[in-house]
């Protein structure tokens, strides 16, 4: 895993070449003895291999990082064979070097592998310089980072998934949001504003016959349109984000009921259940959008005088109804939230919002004496 807040390509493999140069010098200044020439032809061949991959400036991945993994230890084994007791500081900080490049370029599996390796040469050679209970120790210490990291990976990796789950979640629920505010606004105030065009040019074609009883109409038309400024004013009402007071959707849905009745002047009856009810802040938003949109079908379109609304817990989950005295939908009985979409029937933004909460719906209609909705929202 490379960090990005840190060069560590670069930095690995000019280490690299500083420690394969350090360590023939060293050998020559310290050892009393030189070593073999094999030591001297092996530890120069390293050091060419080591400029060429600083030059050239390559990230460890793929097998060309495991080849350099391995020609790594093979280089470490080497300083292990031919060093002596005043040649430990270099092996020690090769194996330092061996372990850092294993933790931060590969998997823990491959740092537990190199620790092996290095851990049971040191045991079985006479003549090794670096100590076997450090190597161990040292490889060890090592193989918990390396443990550490791979579970701070998949954690990453958990929340980036976790993320993206919320956002793609977030844009469909704008995109469905849109929708909705189109549907509302084209069955709502763009068809009031169409039929008031429509019956402008009327009253433009009789005002040139008659005068006077065009005067009668424009009265007409101004009533009109003060009703659709209303109307209008209740609809974007309905687009303000819902206030919601934390855990208590209740107190939130009574202060609804409070606000539709004083700016409808229908009187509301509203009965609650005591007590939190549990629901999450998104769910708990579309309940009370929900709600809202009720409530501003009876003023618009019921003709009611007054409305009861209801808020029950139950075991079966929460249970919201909205009652009226208005005309009633033109068609009479109970319907399930399945059966008003097959035959096309009820509010279609009521009917997407409790589909999107997983909410049953019952709409019962009484041509002429009132209507009725609840909503059954399962608690988790």
């Amino acid at each position: 895993m490379q960090l990005p807040q840190f060069a560590w390509p670069r930095f690995v493999s000019w280490a690299r070449v500083l420690l394969a140069a350090a360590a023939p010098a060293a050998a020559y200044l310290i050892l009393p003895g030189a070593p073999p020439p094999v030591f001297y032809g092996l530890t120069v061949l390293y050091f060419a291999y080591a400029l060429v991959v600083a030059l050239r400036g390559r990230s460890q991945s793929g097998m060309a990082g495991l080849l350099a993994l391995f020609g790594d230890t093979v280089f470490f084994l080497i300083l292990a064979s031919y060093g002596a007791e005043r040649m430990l500081w270099v092996a020690s900080i090769y194996y330092l070097f061996l372990l850092t490049e294993a933790l931060v370029f590969y998997s823990a599996l491959e740092v537990g592998v190199i620790v092996g390796v290095c851990s049971v040469f040191c045991l079985v050679m006479p003549r090794n310089t670096v100590p076997d209970r450090t190597v161990i120790i040292a490889g060890l210490v090592a193989c918990a980072f390396a443990v550490s990291k791979r579970q701070q990976v998949l954690e990453i990796e958990s929340l980036r998934a976790r993320l993206a789950d919320a956002e793609k979640a977030a844009e469909k629920a704008g995109e469905l949001e849109r929708v909705r505010i189109a549907s509302d606004f084209h069955d709502g105030p763009l068809q009031s504003f169409i039929s008031l065009q429509m019956r402008l040019e009327i009253l433009r074609k009789l005002m040139e016959r008659d005068l006077n009883a065009g005067m009668s109409d424009l009265k007409q038309l101004q009533a009109l349109a003060q009703t659709q400024v209303r109307d209008l004013r209740t609809f974007l009402h309905s687009m303000r984000p819902v206030d919601v007071d934390g855990a208590n959707l209740v107190a939130t849905a009574r202060r609804a009921a409070e606000s539709f009745q004083k700016e409808s002047g229908i009187p509301v009856t509203f009965l609650g259940t005591n007590g939190p009810i549990g629901l999450p802040q998104e769910m708990t938003l579309e309940v009370l959008q929900m709600l809202r949109e009720a409530l501003h079908n009876v003023q618009k379109h019921a003709g009611a005088s007054r409305v009861a609304v209801a808020l029950e817990k139950t075991d079966r989950g929460l249970e919201i109804s909205i009652d009226d005295n208005g005309h009633g939908f033109g068609f009479a009985g109970s319907y399930s939230l399945e059966e008003l979409e097959l035959l096309r029937l009820g509010p279609a933004s009521l009917k997407r919002r409790a589909r999107s909460i997983n909410a049953d719906l019952l709409l019962e209609s009484r041509p002429g004496r009132g209507s009725g909705v609840k909503f059954r929202i399962p608690l988790q």
